[in-house]
């Protein structure tokens, strides 16, 4: 019999990743049955502080924001990195022994096998995550909403905060961005919602998280 991963584990670059178990769930707004394999995924999006850790470690250019300074911006070591392109999420994601989720696996981290609309469920609620309604304008620490905001599989900020790169496409002309932002309506929150950049692309409410194949037995 197959021993069952651990449902947690830390990874390389120090990240907390919650094992998403094998099996369909229902993707997209038409809900179609998708089956995805067990992976690990971060339980939150990569921060400033270590986005910093992985441009000080391999000399990566740090986001265009943080140029006058050499670093982020202050009282923001735990807010999500913003300004990074896909193939920047990409080499982090490497760097850290990982990869980008594909948009099926992050669609079933972020709504479970039931089909929900948002991660904690059917109905909106704006105290449970930071999107345009929550009146911020601005990020806010990862974890924030957590627990009431999070998914079934205990993932969380996955609706709002920042846009999350996937790993779909060719990364040459558009590639996918899932979860909506500090400054987008409820309806890009939405867990099946997605929208399309082109990869060089940085904004202010773009950020990732990684993903990764559960680890073979020795």
């Amino acid at each position: 019999m197959t021993k069952e991963p651990p449902r947690v584990i830390v990874a390389k670059d120090g990240k907390e990743m919650v094992y998403i178990p094998p099996g369909e769930f229902l993707m997209g707004d038409d809900k179609v049955p998708t089956y995805v394999d067990g992976f690990y995924i971060d339980r939150y999006p990569v921060t400033n502080a270590e986005y910093a850790r992985f441009c000080q470690e391999t000399g990566h250019k740090p986001p265009p924001h943080w140029w006058n300074t050499g670093t982020y911006p202050e009282g923001k070591a735990d807010h999500p990195v913003v300004e990074v392109t896909w193939h920047d999420a990409v080499a982090y994601a490497e760097w850290a022994g990982k990869r980008l989720p594909t948009e099926a696996e992050w669609e079933k981290a972020s709504r479970g096998t039931d089909g929900r609309e948002w991660p904690w469920g059917n109905e909106f609620d704006k105290e449970k995550c930071n999107t345009f309604e929550s009146g911020i304008g601005d990020t806010t620490p990862v974890g924030k909403y957590s627990p009431q905001g999070d998914s079934p599989y205990g993932v969380a900020d996955m609706a709002g905060n920042v846009y999350e790169w996937t790993a779909n496409g060719s990364g040459l002309v558009l590639m996918p961005l899932r979860g909506g932002s500090w400054n987008e309506f409820k309806g890009e929150a939405r867990c099946a919602a997605r929208r399309k950049h082109t990869p060089h692309r940085k904004n202010d409410f773009i950020g990732f998280r990684c993903a990764m194949d559960v680890p073979k037995e020795e």
